[in-house]
């Protein structure tokens, strides 16, 4: 799904306010304290709460490997002025032909735009550098933070359906999203360029 650059966990990719980077061991207290808290956990498909370290270092594991595999793309949201810090994580996953987007943001960043700035950049790399042709995305329908970070970033509404729900007790119904290349190409071509990714030492 993703080419060789974003393979080496030197990758990231910078934003104006943010850095996205692989995760590590090191983030692991800070997903435990963010992704932790109810309001957050409870917001997605497969946070658990109580989420416990058990829960956490396996996928840190898991994601690392798909990361290095080129069959997804996990990043821990952090700011550029404390890239060592993770705030958040934003990822694709799922099937090559229209991975599945998510992501969580800690409480205390909530309100400022920082989720949106990083599932767009995320989007942007998969269309521009790995050649992707269409992402999908859920939201839980209580949750209208999540459905107008999807919306901001250009994904359209497709409807209502079942969807796994392990971490809330089973199947629950969502909230669908999609983007396709034709519409993040309209969109892109009306705003911002590509972020710039990078692999630094």
């Amino acid at each position: 799904m993703f080419p060789d650059l974003t393979r080496d966990d030197v990758f990231r990719i910078e934003t104006r306010r943010l850095w996205l980077r692989w995760p590590t061991a090191k983030d692991i207290p800070a997903m435990l304290r963010w992704a932790g808290e109810p309001e957050v956990a409870e917001m997605t498909a497969r946070i658990p709460h109580p989420l416990e370290r058990r829960d956490v270092e396996p996928f840190v594991l898991k994601v690392r490997s798909g990361n290095a595999a080129g069959t997804g793309l996990t990043l821990a949201i952090t700011q550029r002025s404390a890239p060592a810090t993770l705030i958040g994580l934003v990822g694709l996953s799922g099937e090559a032909a229209a991975p599945h987007l998510g992501y969580w943001l800690g409480r205390p960043w909530w309100g400022d735009g920082l989720t949106a700035e990083a599932v767009q950049a995320l989007a942007d790399a998969y269309f521009a550098y790995a050649g992707g042709e269409r992402l999908q995305a859920h939201a839980l329908p209580d949750n209208p933070a999540s459905r107008r970070v999807l919306e901001k970033t250009g994904f359209r509404r497709a409807g209502r359906a079942l969807r796994a729900c392990p971490a809330r007790g089973g199947d629950r119904e969502m909230d669908l999203f999609g983007l396709d290349r034709d519409a993040w190409m309209s969109r892109a071509a009306a705003v911002e360029p590509a972020p710039e990714l990078a692999m630094a030492c």
